[in-house]
């Protein structure tokens, strides 16, 4: 064979095989697709065999699926919408859908009424299962308009979550949540973010919702505060679920006017109070009363007080935080408060906490390696940045938690030497900037439990706390308060452990309580 031969011969082989491993690619991606995912590609703006087309103009055959009978679902324009073909998805031709249908058309008339939603929007309607608001928007008119669910069902919903949007940055005029979806989100901070950047400057974000409470509501507010609130009302739903909703109506701040809002994550430094609304002022007289004589047995009368606590999650929906925060500020182990109390018995309303664990005894902090959901913090909680002593006091009338180790109290470097017995266990430890380190954590917005067993070091901590303003970052605050207390095993002798008064401790729970902190006498 001639040599020129071998090499067309060769060039057809290698033009072949590469054609073939074309079709497998493109055989893969359709399998993926139909097979894996079971629907065509929904994945808008992204890499696609078959994009959708920029517009969102994917349903503009919706409204031929209207039944023709006398349930009949009434299009904007006061006909009957036509009649449906032989063949429809069976949650269109139920009452219950058509019902949600003529709910969600109310909805909307309204607020095209009110200029808030136009013909010539593009719409997107979150976590809608089975598309009615997507199907009464279609039925009104306004084209492009589109559902996401984690399910996709098309051509009303594609595949997508409200914290996950599969779309380009700025690209809806409206933003429907209907259902309640907000509040039923298991990452809100992902889902107003989400909102934040699918959503054009100046559009319109709705929202129903069960939030009629003022703490919820207040909540709500502020995890979307990119937006501005345009008008809110209750009115009656279309089923048992929600029997009464909330329609807020949100505006997202114009580019200009976000960039001169500079909305506030942080705490202000410029000021040492808190702004404390009239709702909160209302949840403060809801909690249980403060011990106001001092009791002649804590051990008992604190102890009790303790069964009458009235939480602030069992009182208020909490529904509307981005993030959920315990923090155990003298944790000790593992397993005392953080196991004992907080994750067996405060109302947690099915939320996720993240914990914290902040605790300077070196004895307990190998458990904390294989815990898995708690940070610990090994250090002290401080009013600054220094190398502390931490003292072991083997006090006879104060509780033993571990194998008869004493409760631990640190002092500054300067005053460590002195007074030291040989009842007490000195080590010396890091101590950290409590307030700053909380500043840098937690926003405004999180919901924040903390509790607070320091050995007397409160005196230190909380006023830190309101100089840096960080106190308005706790929701809720459980206080062992330490003072001069009456001793259970010397009757007529109090401790010399602390030089604090019980009138001093009553002080401080009730300046918390006027700061808008929902504190509690603990034990």
């Amino acid at each position: 064979m001639e040599p020129g031969g071998a090499k067309k011969g060769f060039l057809r082989n290698t033009l072949v095989r590469v054609f073939l491993l074309c079709m497998l690619v493109i055989a893969l991606r359709f399998g993926y697709l139909v097979v894996i995912r079971g629907e065509a590609c929904d994945d808008v703006g992204g890499f696609c065999f078959f994009s959708l087309p920029e517009n969102l103009d994917i349903i503009s055959s919706a409204g031929k699926f209207a039944k023709s009978s006398s349930s009949a679902i009434i299009s904007s324009s006061g006909g009957k919408a036509p009649s449906r073909p032989e063949k429809v998805p069976d949650p269109w031709a139920g009452d219950g859908f058509q019902k949600a249908v003529r709910f969600y058309t109310s909805v909307f008339e309204d607020l095209i009424s009110e200029s808030v939603l136009k013909p010539s929007f593009k719409v997107l309607c979150v976590d809608t299962e089975d598309g009615a608001d997507v199907y009464a928007l279609r039925e009104m008119g306004l084209k492009d308009s589109v559902g996401i669910s984690k399910k996709a069902f098309k051509p009303l919903v594609i595949s997508g979550q409200g914290f996950k949007q599969p779309f380009k940055d700025e690209i809806f005029d409206f933003i429907f949540c209907g259902g309640g979806v907000v509040e039923k989100s298991v990452k809100l901070g992902d889902f107003a973010s989400e909102m934040r950047r699918t959503l054009k400057p100046e559009g319109f974000l709705v929202i129903h919702t069960h939030a009629n409470d003022a703490y919820s509501y207040e909540s709500l507010l502020g995890l979307f505060s990119f937006c501005r609130l345009v008008m809110f009302r209750d009115i009656d739903g279309f089923d048992s679920k929600m029997p009464v909703i909330r329609t807020v109506v949100l505006q997202k701040f114009g580019v200009e006017e976000n960039r001169s809002q500079g909305i506030q994550t942080s705490v202000d430094d410029s000021h040492n109070g808190c702004s404390v609304p009239s709702y909160k002022q209302d949840l403060i007289k809801r909690a249980e009363p403060l011990i106001e004589k001092e009791p002649q047995k804590p051990w008992i009368t604190l102890k009790k007080n303790v069964q009458k606590i009235k939480y602030l999650s069992s009182l208020v929906d909490i529904s509307f935080k981005p993030r959920y925060i315990y923090i155990d500020v003298g944790a000790r182990s593992y397993g005392s408060s953080i196991v004992s109390w907080f994750k067996k018995q405060y109302p947690k309303q099915n939320k996720t906490f993240e914990i914290y664990a902040v605790e300077a005894d070196r004895t307990f902090h190998d458990e904390y390696k294989y815990k898995k959901g708690v940070t610990l913090l090994p250090y002290a909680a401080w009013v600054k940045n220094e190398t502390l002593f931490f003292e072991i006091n083997e006090d006879p009338g104060h509780k033993n938690v571990v194998k008869g180790r004493g409760m631990g109290r640190i002092q500054p470097g300067q005053s460590s030497a002195t007074g030291s017995s040989s009842s007490t266990n000195i080590d010396q430890i890091q101590g950290f900037d409590f307030a700053m380190w909380l500043k840098n954590t937690v926003s405004p917005r999180d919901y924040v439990v903390m509790k607070m067993d320091v050995e007397g070091t409160e005196f230190d901590l909380i006023p830190r706390l309101f100089e840096t303003g960080t106190i308005c970052l706790i929701d809720e605050l459980f206080l062992e308060c330490h003072y001069n207390r009456w001793q259970k095993c010397c009757p007529g002798e109090r401790t010399k452990k602390y030089d604090k008064t019980y009138g001093q401790c009553l002080d401080l729970f009730t300046s918390l309580r006027k700061s808008g902190v929902h504190v509690h006498q603990w034990w």
